[in-house]
């Protein structure tokens, strides 16, 4: 009988290498766009140094404060894998710092999103991995469960399955389903695209904005001419 709770999967499915590429160079806000605004991490959860972020979510569940089961995720995430933590939101208690950190990088691993707290910021905002979490203190963890290794979890208010690619910026965190991503990219990437010509409108200034009024007067609105 599954041990509900207190249990650990090490069988999950990662999307290709190549499609998880095809998003890096792009802005997390455009990829949010091409999903209509939905599975963008809550802004709670913010990046703490300027490392680029993608890859497969390799998900995390622990008790508020308790990080045992984190300890032995970060030793069976394969390179490249994002370590996705559900804290609860907790900030009573860091569930990581510098030393699982580097132990992270030492590991090849591709990110850490904790929906709790961290500490050491002043050293994560130097290395060369990137971090995001909900909040910072001293305060350490304790170490011993219950939690779960690969089931789905909730972070930044967003279920993230295990496989889930997880891409962030400076703007936050968006979760995409590998199912959905070949179209996703396309769109993301054409928005991309548009922006590009965009900026150059802007530039030569012939950025078109009658869609503006159009717009206010479609829903009523009193132009005042």
């Amino acid at each position: 009988m599954p041990n509900v709770g207190m249990r650990i999967n090490e069988d999950i499915v990662r999307p290709d290498p190549a499609l998880i590429d095809g998003f890096r160079p792009l802005p997390v806000a455009n990829i949010g766009d091409s999903i209509n605004r939905t599975f963008c991490m809550h802004p709670s959860i913010r990046p703490y140094n300027d490392n680029p972020l993608a890859g497969p979510a390799f998900t995390v569940k622990v008790r508020p404060g308790d990080n045992l089961l984190l300890h032995k995720a970060l030793d069976l995430a394969a390179p490249g894998d994002i370590i996705v933590v559900d804290g609860q939101g907790d900030m009573a208690n860091a569930l990581i710092g510098e030393l699982m950190v580097l132990w992270a990088i030492r590991r090849g691993l591709g990110g850490i999103i904790i929906d709790g707290a961290i500490r050491d910021v002043s050293r994560i905002k130097t290395v060369g991995i990137p971090v995001y979490a909900a909040g910072v203190t001293p305060a350490g963890p304790y170490k011993e469960g219950p939690g779960e290794i690969n089931f789905p979890v909730v972070c930044g208010g967003v279920v993230v399955h295990p496989g889930d690619i997880i891409v962030g910026d400076a703007d936050g965190v968006v979760v995409i389903s590998p199912r959905d991503a070949a179209s996703v990219l396309e769109k993301a990437s054409a928005k991309s695209r548009d922006e590009q010509q965009t900026l150059i409108d802007i530039e030569n200034g012939t950025w078109g904005r009658g869609w503006v009024d159009t717009t206010l007067a479609a829903k009523g609105c009193d132009l005042g001419r």
